[in-house]
Formats: C-alpha cells, sequence, structure tokens
C-alpha cells in the first residue's frame, strides 16, 4: 500500500525530461550491447545511468524529508514520527 504525508504531494513532474533522458542511455546501452561495443565503453555508459538515477534519487530523499517527513514530525504524532523513521530505514536495507 503506497503511503502519503497529508500535506500535498511533492510535484516531481519537472523530473520527466531527466528520466527520458536516463531511459535513452539505456536504450544506447542495450545497442551498444547488441552491437558488441567493446566492454569499457559500456561500462562507462552504465556507470552515467546509474549516477544520473542516483542524483534523481536524492533529490526525491530531500523533497520527502522537507514535506512528508517535516510535517509528520511537526505533527508531534508520535506514531506518525516513528512510520517515517522506519520508512526511511527500509530504504536503505534495500
Amino acid at each position: 500500500m503506497a503511503k502519503s504525508c497529508d500535506s500535498k504531494h511533492p510535484n516531481y513532474e519537472k523530473h520527466i525530461p531527466r528520466i527520458n533522458k536516463v531511459v535513452g542511455q539505456l536504450n544506447g546501452i542495450k545497442k551498444m550491447i547488441e552491437d558488441k561495443r567493446y566492454c569499457p565503453e559500456i561500462i562507462t555508459q552504465l556507470k552515467a545511468v546509474s549516477s544520473a538515477c542516483q542524483s534523481l534519487e536524492i533529490i526525491m530523499l530531500q523533497k520527502h524529508l522537507e514535506t512528508c517527513v517535516i510535517e509528520a514530525f511537526h505533527s508531534k504524532d508520535k506514531k506518525a514520527q516513528s512510520e517515517k523513521i522506519q520508512e526511511l530505514t527500509n530504504l536503505y536495507k534495500r
């Protein structure tokens, strides 16, 4: 079940072009593999995709902390606070 915060859900639409770029990079990597390109060239492109995804992950985590997590802690609701802590802990266990 998807969880949310009481405030308006953060809007990530402005990051869709970044996601589209990653999808394009992945398609390029697929073609590189099909064309039997040199391994280090493929690995370089994979590292670029990984870096782009990590950058987006940081942006989304920061926004989550600034909205949903702060909201839970301002609410003084111990259960909501505990849930947010567990949620973040679980993210890093994966």
